[in-house]
């Protein structure tokens, strides 16, 4: 490919995620209605808030608590180590949404224990030492969030890996109620919701990260890769999680995803 042709190649390849990936499904309508019916039915529970992770499925979904005027706070997990971008798009969450958006942050002893006791990159050391800060700075924080409330809201959809793939729309398995408004949504439905209605995203999907965790956790994913292939990249494939989504274990030994 000559110079002329690569700079003609550049221009006509998608510059965002929307032009990329905003192709809905045929029954994209419908699945909007549930959604919407869905999110209904969470607020008629009353102690209920929505998890937002600042991803583009979370937005979507504050977008429409927002546009349906729907009582139903939304707290954040501030982990101490996101990108800028995603704090940037925190303060503007916080400025814009008419929901109340709260931050939870880990408790700086945890933190600090954790880093003088092992490093402040332990992580890449092994599985244990990843999980163990995971649960420091996302499981506990999770735990005070979630305190007293009868459910809570979140973006997980079934095409994000083989592990979320039973997700069901409204999970009752546990005491806490998990609504899954957007379970059945494709890619496609998630990004025509942005370009249809406007929604402030992270700018780093634009950069091809479509699962955005912390920072030292996440890299920008190539052509034909998972969608979650950027998170703990260094580690096995078999469960891409952080264990906010993994149920306890059953009695008879397995373990789920919520």
């Amino acid at each position: 490919m000559n110079a002329r042709a690569s700079v003609s190649a550049l221009r006509a390849a998608p510059s965002s995620a929307v032009e990329l990936y905003a192709k809905p499904s045929p029954d994209y309508v419908t699945k909007l209605a549930h959604a919407r019916l869905v999110l209904r039915e969470a607020a008629e529970l009353g102690a209920v808030t929505q998890a937002n992770s600042l991803g583009v499925e979370d937005m979507v979904i504050t977008h429409i608590i927002n546009a349906l005027a729907l009582p139903i706070p939304i707290f954040v997990l501030d982990t101490g180590r996101l990108h800028t971008e995603t704090l940037a798009l925190l303060e503007r969450l916080q400025a814009h949404s008419r929901a109340p958006v709260q931050v939870i942050r880990p408790r700086p002893e945890m933190v600090r224990d954790y880093i003088r006791a092992h490093g402040q990159d332990a992580i890449y050391e092994s599985i244990d030492l990843r999980k163990q800060c995971c649960a420091i700075r996302k499981l506990e924080p999770l735990g005070r969030a979630l305190a007293g409330k009868a459910g809570w809201i979140t973006g997980l959809r079934r095409e994000q890996s083989g592990a979320r793939a039973d997700v069901p729309t409204v999970d009752r398995s546990e005491a806490r109620i998990k609504f899954n408004p957007l379970a059945d949504w494709t890619q496609g439905d998630v990004w025509h919701y942005v370009a249809e209605h406007g929604v402030d995203t992270n700018p780093l999907h634009d950069q091809f990260y479509p699962s955005i965790g912390c920072a030292p956790c996440t890299r920008a994913i190539t052509l034909g890769e998972d969608i979650r292939a950027g998170r703990w990249w260094w580690e096995s494939n078999d469960l891409k999680e952080c264990g906010l989504h993994v149920k306890a274990p059953s009695p008879a030994g397995g373990r789920g995803l919520g």
